[in-house]
């Protein structure tokens, strides 16, 4: 039986096969260690979902070409290089359940291979004049690195509203994603509305998703497949816990917030900020709100005539919150 992600692939199997070819023709390089590293990025490579959302997006609107390939690439190359300049960042030695690469090859060649793949999308985009979507893809990654940082500043002093929390993951995942959904219909249309109407899909799609992955957090980790309460090991403030803090007694917000500053790595401590979470509302609170943004994101889509690369669309922002890991 096939997996919800290849029915999803249904409209777009055969693009994303070529995609697999010219993306890792993108990578290649003279020097036998570059790739070799890049051989082992490209064969452990996760769902493809920002590939799928690029090519869904561009098929809605017209008949893919060359120049969305290119805009998947960019957008690979470039979130790729995000992702190994990360791992070196949180000294991270996995990666989807696999070496990182620089657990492998240490930090200095992954920050290089980081530079390699981050030249590589600009080049591929300058070489064939695509500058309209290096502007998409670029304005994104700089996004990303503004949301990492607030991030970063924020978990100092665990002050986080609910609307610094969504400025953050707007910028940290959303801006990807709608980068993606924009991107894939740039590549095939010069309409500024449809354009942006991809953009603010992808863009609710993303906010989605995250408070999806926040709520992984607070879950039974034998069910997702990952250890929970990670984010509050990390100081992360989501939006479940958001919440809670900001529905409970003085006393009740000031022992939660000692727990996730001093005693984070105390497994039964986080067992209670947990239950905390929980008990105060903040799981079913996230769900509403994500729910709503589901909701905003499959509305922009009304107006798009119907195809199937459509309803795969449909299907793909479903997933992304009822999915299991």
């Amino acid at each position: 039986m096939s997996s919800p992600v290849d029915q999803i692939k249904a409209p777009i199997t055969k693009h994303m096969d070529e995609f697999e070819i010219k993306f890792k023709q993108s990578m290649k390089s003279s020097v036998p260690l570059l790739d070799k590293i890049t051989n082992y990025i490209v064969k452990r490579k996760g769902k493809q979902i920002r590939p799928m959302f690029v090519f869904l997006s561009a098929q809605c609107v017209a008949e893919i070409n060359e120049s969305t390939y290119r805009a998947a690439s960019l957008i690979e190359l470039l979130h790729t290089a995000t992702l190994v300049h990360d791992d070196v960042v949180d000294d991270s030695n996995e990666r989807r359940g696999f070496f990182s690469v620089n657990a492998l090859w240490k930090n200095k060649i992954a920050v290089l291979i980081g530079d390699f793949l981050l030249s590589s999308g600009l080049l591929l985009s300058l070489d064939n004049n695509d500058f309209h979507l290096l502007k998409i893809v670029s304005n994104a990654v700089r996004e990303m690195s503004e949301g990492e940082l607030l991030q970063i500043e924020k978990a100092r002093k665990l002050d986080i509203s609910e609307e610094i929390y969504f400025e953050i993951i707007t910028k940290k995942t959303a801006t990807l994603i709608a980068a993606c959904c924009s991107a894939g219909v740039a590549s095939v249309s010069e309409n500024k509305d449809l354009i942006k109407t991809f953009l603010d899909f992808g863009t609710f799609t993303g906010i989605a998703f995250q408070i999806k992955d926040d709520l992984f957090d607070f879950g039974d980790d034998t069910s997702i497949g990952k250890p929970t309460g990670i984010d509050i090991k990390e100081k992360k403030m989501t939006l479940p816990l958001i919440y809670a803090l900001n529905n409970c007694t003085w006393l009740e917000k000031r022992k939660i917030i000692n727990i996730v500053k001093n005693h984070n790595d105390d497994p039964k401590k986080v067992a209670e900020v947990i239950s905390f979470v929980i008990e105060k509302g903040g799981i079913s609170y996230a769900e509403k709100i994500m729910d709503e943004y589901r909701v905003k994101a499959l509305k922009c889509l009304e107006t798009i005539a119907d195809s199937p690369s459509k309803q795969s669309l449909i299907q793909l922002v479903n997933y992304s919150i009822e999915r299991k890991k």
